[in-house]
């Protein structure tokens, strides 16, 4: 068994120092009597951390104001507020053909947020790096921040990526992602950058802000084009040895599925090949670009009877899917993910009645509202969870104000 760290000074403060910058996080203008009630510090302490914060840049003493309290006689009470803007961080979606960024201020509000799609997939390593590079100093600019304000950088990308940081690089895929990313920005611009499993990020910003939020028993499936999930149980992220917990590979052996094609590849593939075929559907209408789901899901409802057979087949897949991850993982949740979520709401009833049928635990389902911003929300969110527990080893830039 691991031996536990030592309670040192030096560890409480900064557990103290986080819990305060948490706090602050989610509030307004805050007395010291409120910090001591939300983390459990002693007032002493409460005022020294909050003393350190200040001089340090995090955080703001505003003016004393009676009308900011019920006082009569007496001194007012001392209030601190987050300084939001003393730093920011960088989120980073990086898929196999497109890079998203957001720039976010240390509340979480999303400053500025950029997508760009690669020239061509077949790059090296130094030509993705400098293009993801590209992409976050592009989005620094439109935030009016400079990189030096950066305090952390979370990279979510589509491969298996254990609690170390490391790729498991075992497939060509995978291998696309193992781009030495973290030592290249350090070395490039001095960042600190965490890398992560893409429905790892997804399930921690669905669980942060979307239809999980306060739930501890979560599967968080990204659903678009490859079906990919990540498992939180017992509100902590699971990574496995070498950080394929969520990995649905096993899916190839489930009856009924095969593979792990997602919702709208399916519904493309699937409109296309009824369209080749005789059958009467309004879906010829799309047929030179090709109906997507949200069209197909549309057809359906207005009862088109094709559309409505590619409906009930993918319920059916997906029941399977969420079956399967429900018996191994038994979580209270599944939330379904990635851009397709913004119109897959329509497939919730038919898999929730299916259910039954493959797990003796059905566990609720929901789609997130956070569509195809779930890996950058979470990568935000778990940037911000990295600064405020390091808060005392980071230095502030001194152009913020």
């Amino acid at each position: 068994m691991p031996e536990m760290p030592l309670a040192t000074p030096s560890l409480l403060r900064r557990v103290s120092a986080g819990a305060v910058l948490e706090f602050m996080r989610l509030s307004g203008a805050v007395t010291v009597t409120e910090v001591m009630d939300a983390t459990g510090l002693t007032r002493a302490t409460a005022i020294s951390v909050c003393e350190d914060l200040k001089d340090r840049g995090w955080i703001r003493e505003l003016e004393n104001q009676r009308a900011f309290g019920d006082y009569q006689k007496g001194r007012p009470a001392r209030r601190f507020e987050l300084n939001h803007r003393a730093g920011v961080v960088l989120g980073l979606d990086i898929g196999y053909s497109k890079v998203t960024a957001v720039v976010a201020d240390l509340r979480g509000k999303t400053v500025a947020r950029l997508s760009r799609r690669f020239d061509v997939a077949d790059l090296t390593a130094v030509q993705r790096i400098s293009f993801i590079d590209q992409v976050a100093m592009t989005a620094l600019e439109s935030a009016a921040a400079g990189p030096e304000e950066v305090l952390a950088v979370c990279a979510g990308v589509a491969a298996p990526v254990d609690r170390h940081g490391d790729v498991l690089a075992t497939q060509k895929f995978w291998g696309l992602f193992d781009i030495d990313l973290r030592a290249s920005l350090k070395d490039l611009r001095g960042w600190t950058v965490l890398l992560e499993n893409d429905a790892n990020l997804a399930a921690l910003g669905d669980r942060w802000l979307g239809a999980a939020a306060g739930v501890d028993d979560v599967v968080v499936i990204l659903a678009s084009e490859r079906l990919g999930s990540g498992v939180i149980d017992g509100g902590r992220l699971l990574h496995g040895s070498r950080g394929s917990a969520g990995e649905l590979a096993f899916l190839d052996l489930v009856q009924g599925v095969g593979d792990t094609y997602g919702i709208a590849h399916l519904a493309r593939t699937w409109a296309a090949e009824a369209v080749a075929g005789p059958a009467k559907t309004s879906l010829r209408t799309h047929a030179r670009d090709g109906a997507e789901a949200e069209q197909v899901f549309a057809a359906a409802a207005s009862g088109d009877a094709v559309a409505q057979d590619i409906l009930e087949r993918l319920a059916d897949r997906m029941a399977r899917v969420i079956g399967t991850v429900a018996t191994m993982y038994n979580p209270e949740l599944v939330v379904i993910g990635g851009a397709v979520a913004n119109s897959a709401g329509v497939l919730l009833d038919p898999i929730a009645a299916r259910l039954p049928e493959f797990t003796a635990t059905p566990p609720r389902i929901a789609v997130s509202p956070l569509g195809d911003a779930m890996v950058t929300v979470g990568a935000v969110r778990a940037a911000l969870d990295y600064v405020e527990k390091n808060s005392l080893d980071l230095e502030l830039s001194t152009t913020v104000s």
